[in-house]
């Protein structure tokens, strides 16, 4: 498949700038892969497609405030910087994105306030420039620093300043682990109501962490698929986690990855006997179709954009054809898309 095959007609109209009201009442698309039904439910009805002893994988990370906003010296331009990565804490070097890119070079300096400075060191990354933080305090006291004065790192394409309600309604109810730059989108769908009917039908909560970075979201620009080549993230399983879950893959049971990110992770760790190895480090899986999945048989995600890696792995998980029949009813339906919108369960 080419990455053209992937394109549709991105529906302006239908991108959710706001979360719902309420976390479950999102719409909710269930496809059946193997009679091709599909069915429109909310996303509070999710519990009905799961019994006792079937397992959930929850990527449990944390989104961190990573966005700044400054001035550039002498100019005073406004300049917004996203930190993607800190490359080395001792350095207190970053990988970040500047906007506008073009008024920024090698030499720079940048004044964020409240005693935080930064100066370009660096352009040489694939993405943008590498930032050097000045701050009068240790790496710890620079990071809550950094907390206090960033914003919430809404995805460009909402176009909008963060609000009050974003700071929690852009990260899941049992995000834990620190180090994300973007959501797990589909994580962001469960309510605490909505965990506890699943754990009293019986079901297993499983979390693992992998840190998003923004490699996701980079739209593939170049027409053969194999070639795109994926940013690396942090992924952790620990071998409780893969207890469980090997557990379910014995007994046959239904095995659900909430969000790619989980997916991805899962599918980077996995043995020879088609089990889930414990794991430590970092991931650039790609996946795109055909590819033979070996933990979960069944997902859940939102909406994608076109031409979008997120849209390649569901392609894979499902089928081009349903998929894309899928979308075109999503879109006459008018559910809402990207990282506010709305679920699809695949079983």
């Amino acid at each position: 498949m080419r990455t053209s095959d992937f394109y549709f007609e991105s529906p302006l109209n239908l991108l959710a700038k706001f979360p719902s009201q309420e976390r479950d009442k999102s719409k909710l698309m269930v496809i059946h892969r193997k009679n091709k039904k599909i069915e429109h439910k909310l996303f509070k009805d999710l519990h009905q497609y799961f019994e006792n002893g079937d397992t959930f994988i929850l990527n449990n990370t944390k989104v961190f405030p990573a966005r700044l906003f400054g001035n550039k010296e002498k100019t005073e331009a406004k300049i917004e910087v996203f930190l993607l990565r800190e490359l080395d804490y001792k350095d207190r070097t970053w990988d970040v994105l500047v906007d506008p890119a073009r008024k920024v070079r090698v030499g720079n300096k940048l004044n964020f306030g409240y005693g935080l400075t930064g100066e370009v060191i660096d352009n040489t990354t694939s993405r943008g420039r590498i930032l050097q933080l000045h701050f009068d305090g240790t790496h710890e006291e620079l990071i809550k620093k950094i907390k206090d004065i960033g914003k919430t790192p809404l995805p460009k394409y909402i176009n909008r300043h963060p609000e009050k309600n974003d700071k929690e309604r852009y990260q899941t109810i049992y995000a834990k682990k620190e180090g994300s730059v973007a959501a797990p989108t589909a994580g962001l769908h469960f309510s605490k109501h909505l965990l506890k009917k699943l754990e009293i039908k019986g079901i297993n909560l499983v979390e693992i962490t992998l840190h998003l970075g923004l490699g996701s979201f980079i739209p593939v620009e170049v027409e053969d698929i194999s070639k795109h080549k994926m940013d690396s993230e942090k992924c952790f399983i620990n071998e409780d986690s893969c207890k469980i879950i090997n557990r379910s893959i014995e007994k046959k049971k239904r095995i659900c990855a909430v969000g790619t990110s989980s997916m991805r992770a899962i599918e980077s760790s996995v043995s020879s006997n088609k089990n889930l190895n414990p794991f430590s480090g970092w991931t650039n899986k790609f996946i795109f179709p055909p590819y033979n999945f070996s933990i979960a048989n069944s997902m859940i995600t939102n909406f994608h954009m076109p031409k979008s890696t997120l849209l390649m792995m569901i392609v894979a998980f499902t089928n081009f054809d349903l998929i894309m029949k899928a979308y075109e009813i999503a879109i006459r339906k008018k559910y809402r898309f990207y990282s506010y919108g709305d679920a699809m369960l695949i079983l």
